[in-house]
């Protein structure tokens, strides 16, 4: 009977940490249940999201950014709200929304090729890459246009482009980063007429109103930004466009010449802007926003919004949207190294 005794006690033992190991992994499960329920598409989105712009206020992003939060808000019963964090060419905004915050689906990036493509090409060890994205959708684009103070002398982008020629030191032009949007398409321009880039001047800003501003006052010689972001400078004469990239001229500017019709011949750079998403998002919540995304690209108020806001309808689903960052990270990287933007 003594013998038993300790047999009975350790196997008592050994029941209750069995019990006590169930009890765990059961409240384990149901906790990761509970987060699990929070951030499925099945109640998504249960409260408010932030939709992070990387750059200022008033730039072609942030407009089309409330247009989105605008709609979503209303689609989706909860409040979609634009957050502007600006700085380090749009990577801080960027930073914040992709590594900083939970991949649960309430902080949402609104970038454009600047925060993403342009950065990865430009930097040699950059912070982000496309890896550091899930891609839900395109939302909108527009051609890049070449822009200066309205009293400037040149009446076209070939007139601008001879100036240049004989002084590449005397320009300077407007960008929120060295690896930013307004770079690349100095960068393909110049190259593309054989002048060396690293003469030229940067001068930094917070975003397209800024660097618009920048030259309408007379600081910066030259802007480089889509059609829309110089629209009203331009209809209130304080700036001119040069030229329109491409070979179809813009609705905004019918009395502008294209670079093509120009004879600038292979110059791609255009603007888009969309959806990112931190990577380890759940792909259900990644699909509800490329969903939503397609559906609001039918809506006649969203249409008529981004048409106010001079952009056009520009949607690509994920997996294109990916096939074409992948595209564009490719072509501005050789860019990059061989113009010197990437150092």
């Amino acid at each position: 009977m003594k013998k038993l005794i300790p047999i009975l006690f350790m196997n008592i033992i050994v029941i209750f940490t069995i019990l006590a190991g169930c009890s765990v992994q059961n409240n384990t499960t149901e906790s990761n249940a509970a987060k699990t329920k929070g951030t499925s598409s099945g109640n998504y989105p249960n409260r408010q999201i932030e939709l992070v712009v990387p750059f200022a206020a008033g730039g072609g992003v942030d407009l089309a950014a409330r247009a989105v939060a605008d709609y979503l808000s209303k689609e989706w019963g909860q409040p979609v709200v634009v957050v502007n964090k600006t700085g380090g060419g749009g990577i801080v905004g960027a930073q914040y929304a992709l590594l900083e915050s939970k991949p649960d689906g309430y902080t949402v990036l609104m970038n454009n090729n600047s925060s993403t493509t342009m950065y990865e090409a430009g930097t040699t060890q950059p912070i982000l890459t496309a890896k550091s994205h899930q891609f839900a959708a395109r939302v909108a684009e527009s051609p890049l246009v070449y822009a200066v103070k309205s009293d400037a002398p040149w009446k076209d982008l070939k007139e601008f482009t001879e100036w240049v020629k004989e002084n590449p030191e005397q320009l300077t032009w407007a960008s929120v980063g060295p690896a930013g949007f307004s770079s690349f398409g100095v960068a393909e321009w110049l190259d593309s007429v054989g002048v060396d880039y690293t003469k030229t001047q940067m001068v930094s800003s917070e975003g397209a109103s800024d660097s618009a501003a920048k030259v309408a006052g007379g600081h910066v010689i030259l802007a480089v930004h889509n059609a829309g972001e110089v629209y009203s400078l331009v209809e209130s004469g304080k700036l001119k466009v040069l030229a329109v990239q491409g070979s179809e001229r813009s609705p905004l500017y019918p009395d502008v010449p294209t670079t093509e019709e120009l004879g600038f011949s292979n110059l791609s750079v255009s603007w888009w802007t969309g959806i990112s998403i931190p990577k380890d998002t759940p792909k259900d919540i990644v699909k509800k926003w490329e969903a939503a995304i397609e559906k609001i690209q039918q809506d006649k108020q969203f249409q008529a919004q981004l048409e106010k806001i001079y952009l056009q309808p520009g949607y690509l689903n994920s997996s294109d949207f990916t096939k074409k960052v992948q595209e564009e990270v490719e072509w501005y990287t050789e860019l990059a190294e061989k113009t010197g933007i990437r150092k």
